[in-house]
């Protein structure tokens, strides 16, 4: 056994092999034993010289990690005596788990909100880190024009440090918000300033938000089922108790929501592609809804998470352009039209409710990085994005005729419905199949699905699969279909 002038140090191994330097492995493995008591209060360690002999290390190593563990306070240096384990700890009651022992002390005290609305919550499995057949909400990374999106991000961090590494604006950077009222303008018909578009860390960041200003703990709101699971996860965080409202071929059921909570204080709606059924909202249903809002005093939150890729007939107007009284809330994403990892999102609010939503950001909201912005701005006022999006439409028409050609020849069991915009559609099974069965056999083949299920608030009579198809190229698609008309829970 390993020994010296002072505490038995054989424990202490050393990994050149890992990215850690050494003397960062040395200090962790000290300040572990200190921790653990291992090393006890008033312990004397050996000395430098001793130390390095016996690790394997130079003394300059040693030294290091010892002045870091005199710095935090854990060890005490005493000139010609050695180096002792602080008096301080003997009364502690800190202990360092071992790796990957589960803590027995009692769970943290959550707040009201976060503890009552944590059974509700929608448990979304990751997605897979690389696209394949079928992951929903992943758009087509492999077509991303990367090369202008370089050269642009270059000449950005080439400029002024304040524009670069500043804090910006809290509402956002003043051309990405001229660039998304161009745009939507141009797209959607919506008629909005600049000075109506919020920047957000995504849309779910917005519904957060949205959720903060506006709703108390235990304010009603109306959520499509199935719906989006995100929103119901942002809007449960901030105290809504959340109203399941039917959803059919025309969008949500304005009839089933005012039977269920005539007096709502905020409706969540998609209505170019509802998530995830793919219906297009009708205008009468529409006009209902701006009906019952205006009749409630209640606001709409229209989620357009993908409404830029229709590839039928011309898109129907966003809800918000049809809005005469200042009840819709517009949140877009960048997330679908350009990639995730940017987390850019942004809020489009009412004239009327500016002052209020100026006075959050103002205060204590904080968006995304001021440089992703500016990126952004830039490929949108220099056409990309318009070029982009209108490639996308192209690839996710021939990607979704790809998912009808080899759909063909699946079970009866199992009923592909149409889509005309978006990179997902969902499918029906008969009464007789488990969704979930279904699920899990894919999994073991390589295929993913989602179950319909996992966007209910309530339960559904319909069982199904939602069949992302934007981030997989025709053989993957095919590929997939191959093995699901194999597949068990099918048959």
């Amino acid at each position: 056994m390993k020994h010296a002038a002072g505490a038995l140090l054989s424990s202490i191994r050393l990994d050149r092999t890992l990215r850690r330097s050494v003397s960062v492995q040395l200090y962790m493995a000290l300040r572990d034993m200190i921790l653990s008591g291992a090393l006890r209060a008033g312990e004397r360690l050996p000395a430098t010289r001793t130390l390095a002999k016996e690790v394997g290390v130079s003394r300059t190593t040693v030294i290091d990690a010892i002045d870091r563990l005199v710095a935090e306070g854990m060890l005490v240096s005493r000139i010609g005596a050695g180096t002792y384990v602080s008096e301080t700890l003997e009364d502690q009651s800190v202990t360092a788990p071992s790796q990957g022992a589960v803590s027995a002390g009692r769970k943290p005290r959550l707040s009201y909100v976060i503890s009552h609305a944590e059974p509700a919550y929608a448990r979304r499995a990751w997605l897979p880190h690389k696209p394949r057949a079928f992951v929903t909400a992943l758009p087509a990374l492999d077509a991303f024009p990367m090369a202008h999106w370089a050269r642009l991000s270059a000449r950005h961090l080439r400029g002024g440090r304040g524009d670069v590494m500043g804090y910006g604006q809290p509402k956002g950077l003043a051309a990405l918000r001229r660039a998304i009222a161009a745009h939507l303008s141009a797209l959607k018909g919506i008629r909005c300033d600049p000075e109506q578009v919020f920047i957000t860390s995504g849309a779910q960041h917005a519904f957060s938000l949205i959720g903060r200003l506006l709703l108390n703990p235990g304010d009603r709101v109306w959520m499509e089922n199935p719906g989006a699971s995100g929103a119901r996860n942002a809007l449960l965080s901030e105290g809504a108790e959340l109203v399941p409202v039917e959803v059919d071929a025309q969008g949500m059921v304005v009839s089933d929501g005012l039977a269920k909570a005539p007096h709502f204080r905020l409706a969540f709606v998609t209505p170019s592609h509802q998530q995830p059924l793919g219906h297009v909202m009708s205008l009468p249903r529409r006009l209902e809804l701006l009906q019952a809002a205006e009749q409630a005093q209640a606001l709409i939150i229209e989620d357009d998470y993908d409404g830029e890729f229709y590839f039928g007939n011309a898109p129907r107007p966003a809800l918000h352009s049809i809005d005469a009284n200042g009840r819709v809330l517009y949140v877009g994403t960048f997330s679908k039209s350009l990639f995730p990892s940017l987390r850019l999102g942004f809020v489009l609010v009412p004239e009327r409710m500016v002052a209020a939503f100026d006075g959050m950001f103002n205060t204590w909201a904080s968006g995304p990085s001021t440089a992703t912005q500016a990126i952004v701005a830039e490929f949108m006022d220099e056409g990309h994005f318009a070029t982009h999006i209108r490639l996308m439409r192209q690839l996710y028409k021939a990607r979704y005729e790809a998912l009808l050609e080899a759909a063909r020849g699946l079970p009866e069991s199992i009923r592909l419905q149409e889509t005309t915009s978006g990179f997902h559609t969902p499918a029906f099974l008969e009464r007789s199949v488990d969704e979930a069965e279904v699920v899990a056999q894919a999994a073991e083949q390589g295929v993913t699905l989602a179950p319909l299920g996992r966007y209910c608030l309530s339960p559904v009579s319909q069982s199904g699969l939602v069949f992302g198809f934007g981030c997989a190229a025709p053989e993957d698609i095919a590929r997939g279909m191959g093995i699901l008309r194999e597949l068990p829970a099918l048959r």
